[in-house]
Formats: C-alpha cells, sequence, structure tokens
C-alpha cells in the first residue's frame, strides 16, 4: 500500500498582522505530526513563513516548533519538499542543511506514483500586474538580495514584516479577494494556457491565493488551488489513486 503525499501551503508564520500566530503554529505541528508515519513526501507550496531571510551567521526568530517538526519528519525519511513563495523566497541553504527540506525556486513538473503534477506557489503565473511582476524581479535579482542582506538583521527583518503586513492588511479582514470565476482568476487561465502545450499533466496544483479551488479541466486535468494555514487549514492529500482537498479539524480531517 503506498504511503500518502500531502500539499499544503500559505501559513505565513510570524505575519505581525495575525493575532493567532502562535495558536496557528501549534496547529500546523499537530497535523505533520498526526501524519508523520503515514506520509511518504510533503508538499510546501510556498509562503509557509510571513518573512523569511537567511543572513550568513543568522536566521529569522521563531518557528523552532514547526521547524522541528519538519527536521523529526526528514529524520524519518520522509521528502519534504520547499517551494518558495513571493514571502519566503530568500533561503540561501539553511532550511536545506538544518532541516533536510528540499528547496524549489520555480514550479516543477513530476511524477508521483505514476500521474504527472505540476507545483507552483503560483504567484506571477498569468497576472498581468506589472507593479507585481517589477517586484518580483527585484526580489529575485542577486544584487538586490545582497543589498538586503547588507542591512543589519534587526532593521532587515522589521522591513520585511512590516512590508508583508502592510500588504495583508490592504485586504478586508486581512483576507483575499474569493474566487473570480474561470474567466478572471488568472491561475485558471495561465492553466487553461499551459495545457494546451503541455497534455501530459494529470493535475496542477497551487498556494498563494488563499482560497479553495477543485476545478476539472478536462476528462484527463484537474486543477486545485488549496487555500491556506491561517483561517481555512486546508490540505491535499494523494494516496496514489485517489486526490482529496480536505481541512484540518484537531484530531481528524473532514473532507
Amino acid at each position: 500500500m503506498n504511503k500518502n503525499v500531502y500539499f499544503l501551503s500559505d501559513a505565513h508564520l510570524g505575519s505581525l498582522a495575525i493575532e493567532h500566530g502562535r495558536t496557528q503554529e501549534r496547529r500546523l505541528v499537530r497535523f505533520l505530526d498526526s501524519i508523520k508515519t503515514k506520509a511518504a513526501a510533503v508538499y510546501l507550496l510556498g509562503d509557509m513563513f510571513d518573512f523569511w531571510n537567511e543572513y550568513k551567521y543568522v536566521v529569522p526568530k521563531g518557528f523552532t516548533r514547526f521547524l522541528g517538526k519538519i527536521s523529526e519528519l526528514t529524520d524519518m525519511g520522509v521528502e519534504v519538499h520547499f517551494f518558495t513563495g513571493n514571502h519566503d523566497l530568500w533561503t540561501y541553504g539553511y532550511l536545506e542543511e538544518e532541516c533536510g527540506m528540499i528547496v524549489h525556486h520555480k514550479p516543477i513538473t513530476t511524477e508521483i506514483y505514476g500521474k504527472v503534477f505540476y507545483l507552483a506557489h503560483g504567484d506571477g503565473l498569468g497576472d498581468p500586474d506589472r507593479k507585481f511582476k517589477l517586484l518580483k524581479w527585484m526580489f529575485h535579482n542577486r544584487t538586490c538580495q545582497r543589498l538586503l542582506n547588507a542591512i543589519h538583521p534587526r532593521w532587515g527583518m522589521s522591513l520585511g514584516l512590516n512590508w508583508a503586513k502592510h500588504s495583508r492588511l490592504k485586504h478586508a479582514d486581512g483576507k483575499e479577494p474569493g474566487y473570480m470565476g474561470e474567466e478572471k482568476e488568472h491561475l485558471v487561465l495561465y492553466t487553461k494556457d499551459y495545457m494546451k502545450t503541455h497534455k501530459n499533466i494529470d493535475y496542477f496544483i497551487y498556494g498563494h491565493r488563499h482560497i479553495e479551488l477543485d476545478l476539472m479541466l478536462s476528462r484527463k486535468t484537474r486543477m486545485m488551488i488549496i487555500g491556506d494555514w491561517i483561517w481555512q487549514f486546508t490540505y491535499v492529500v494523494y494516496d496514489g489513486e485517489h486526490i482529496f482537498l480536505e481541512e484540518y479539524v484537531e484530531g481528524e480531517s473532514r473532507p
């Protein structure tokens, strides 16, 4: 019998805009503990931290429960894949070396139990916003990264966390807008276009949007946006035959 493969994203741990941050992290850790003997792999599809930037001798304060649990899973032989999002892309080796994670900086296409998955955080895919594209270029630019790391961690981390807080509070109640429909949702439009030249993909799975979406785009192809771990506590689980979008409710899973 196959062990399960899990997909989750967007915990934004450490956010200054989330009042229940410690409770949220503990809930995430309890979930990871509940699946550790059932999991072959866990895919963290971006923005697990609200801001993460590694300095040469310093990493961000906090997250010890989460990172400790991830390290326990990787020590047990569970593959943990970490996709950088638009909030936590400044990683330079610590997560791999200390926690045993496999870090991805771009979308990947991979085969799992005979099915082909396209996995990505989702930021910028299909989004025509020029301001966002400029920011993404700056965030990924090596010179800009070196300039950020030239700032003392006290000020660099404060800058990043407050920027992220301001970005979240621009939305009502700190939440993303709801599903906009197939004709307006950037990730749906991007996926449909990508399918035209990549007909072999069975599942597209994304984070980023903080909504739950399970959409059949053809007889073969299914697209999922997997919510978040701030308010929804949702994830995808694949057992080699079936794939489900589920919600973690303390001690149980609910389809």
